[in-house]
C-alpha cells in the first residue's frame, strides 16, 4: 500500500516566493494551482488564463471554481488569449473532458463566476504585476504560451523583469501527444512557444511531457490521494471520476510509451517553482521550437552542441526528487475549506 504522509520530506521554512500563474485550467492545472495555494512559502499574485484545455471563458470559470474550493477567491483571475497568435484552427481537446474539468455536474453559477473575472486583460495584468515586483516574480506557465509571447511583444523588457520562468510543455525525446512530434501546449501555439524560448532571457526551466511521464506515480497513490477527508480532495475525486485520463487504463499514447501510472503534468513545473531543490538533474542547453516541418511543427528541439549559436541556455528537467514532489501533492489536497471544517471533517495527518 502507498501510505500518504510517509515520505521523508516535509515543507520547511523558505523565503516567501511571489508566483504568477498562466494556465489553461484543466484538471492538471487545477492540481498545480492547488499545490501553489497550499504552499506556505508562496504568495500567488494572480492567475492569467489562456485557451487550451477549453475555450478561454471556460478556463476562467474553471480557475474560479478551483479558487472557491480552496477558499482563495481573493486571488485575481484575468482572461487572456482566446486563440493562437496566427489564429490557427485547433483540434478539439477532450483529454480532461470537453469543459476541462471532467464534465461533471457543476453547482456554481456560470454568470456569477464570469462576473468575478477582472476586466483588465491577462497580458496587461501580467506586465503590470511583474513590473510592480521587478526581479521577484516566478512565472509558471501551464498552458499554451500565447499570453507570454504577447507580453514580450507589448513590453520587450518583460522577460528581464522576471525572477525566473517555469514551463510545463515541449518534448525532449521527439515524442508527441498532440501530433507525432509535438506536445500539447507547444503544439497549440508553436509560434508563441518559439518566441518565448527565443526571447525570454530570464532563467527558464522546462518540464517536458516525456519528463513528467517518466516520473509518474502509482495508481494506488492516486486513489488514496483523492480519498483524503477534505473538500479539496472531494472536489478532485469528483472532477476525475468520469475522466479517462485518470482511469487506470488512462490515455493510450502515454500508456503505450511509458506504461500505466498517474501523471499530474502541470504540477511538476509548479513544484519546481515552489522548491528548486526538487530538480535533482537538468540538461542545460539551447532549445528551439520547429515551425516549418510537416511532421515536426511544434516540436521542441534540444541543441546541446549549440549549432544555432544561441546565447541563452534553458534548463530542461531530467530528474526529480519524488519524495518532495509527492509531499507537495499530498499538501495540495489537505486544504480544508471553512465550510468543510464547520462540518467536523479533519484532514489526514
Amino acid at each position: 500500500m502507498f501510505v500518504l504522509g510517509q515520505t521523508r520530506w516535509k515543507v520547511g521554512v523558505m523565503a516567501k516566493k511571489l508566483v504568477l500563474v498562466d494556465a489553461d485550467c484543466g484538471i492538471d492545472d487545477a492540481q498545480a494551482i492547488m499545490m501553489a495555494l497550499a504552499a506556505p512559502a508562496v504568495r500567488v499574485l494572480g492567475i492569467t488564463c489562456c485557451f487550451g484545455n477549453a475555450p478561454v471563458e471556460n478556463v476562467c470559470r474553471n480557475t474560479l471554481r478551483v479558487l472557491a474550493v480552496c477558499d482563495r477567491t481573493e486571488v485575481p483571475v484575468f482572461c487572456g488569449a482566446a486563440s493562437s497568435l496566427i489564429g490557427e484552427q485547433s483540434l478539439a481537446c477532450c483529454h480532461f473532458g470537453t469543459d476541462g474539468l471532467g464534465d461533471v455536474p457543476d453547482e456554481s453559477n456560470p454568470k456569477a463566476l464570469s462576473a468575478q473575472v477582472k476586466t483588465e486583460h491577462a497580458v496587461n495584468a501580467m506586465i503590470r504585476i511583474v513590473s510592480e515586483h521587478p526581479g521577484q516574480v516566478s512565472l509558471v506557465a501551464l498552458g499554451p504560451l500565447t499570453n507570454l509571447a504577447l507580453a514580450v511583444r507589448m513590453d520587450p523588457t518583460f522577460p528581464v523583469k522576471l525572477k525566473n520562468l517555469f514551463i510545463m510543455g515541449g518534448n525532449m525525446e521527439g515524442k508527441g501527444n498532440r501530433t507525432a512530434c509535438a506536445e500539447f501546449n507547444f503544439g497549440m501555439d508553436p509560434e508563441a512557444a518559439h518566441i518565448v524560448l527565443k526571447e525570454f532571457s530570464c532563467p527558464t526551466h522546462i518540464a517536458t511531457w516525456e519528463f513528467t511521464c517518466h516520473h509518474q506515480l502509482p495508481w494506488e497513490f492516486f486513489e488514496e490521494w483523492v480519498n483524503q477527508d477534505t473538500a479539496a480532495a472531494a472536489f478532485m475525486k469528483k472532477i476525475t471520476s468520469q475522466c479517462t485520463a485518470f482511469s487506470k487504463k488512462e490515455w493510450a499514447i502515454k500508456d503505450e510509451l511509458f506504461g500505466p501510472g498517474f501523471v499530474s503534468y502541470d504540477s511538476y513545473a509548479m513544484a519546481a517553482a515552489i522548491d528548486s531543490s526538487i530538480m535533482t538533474e537538468n540538461i542545460q542547453c539551447a532549445v528551439h521550437v520547429e515551425l516549418k516541418g510537416d511532421l515536426t511543427r511544434g516540436m521542441m528541439v534540444l541543441d546541446p552542441a549549440n549549432f544555432c549559436n544561441k546565447q541563452h541556455k534553458t534548463f530542461v528537467m531530467k530528474a526529480f526528487d519524488m519524495d518532495k514532489f509527492t509531499q507537495l501533492l499530498v499538501a495540495a489536497l489537505k486544504q480544508t475549506t471553512k465550510k468543510h471544517e464547520q462540518h467536523g471533517s479533519v484532514a489526514i495527518s
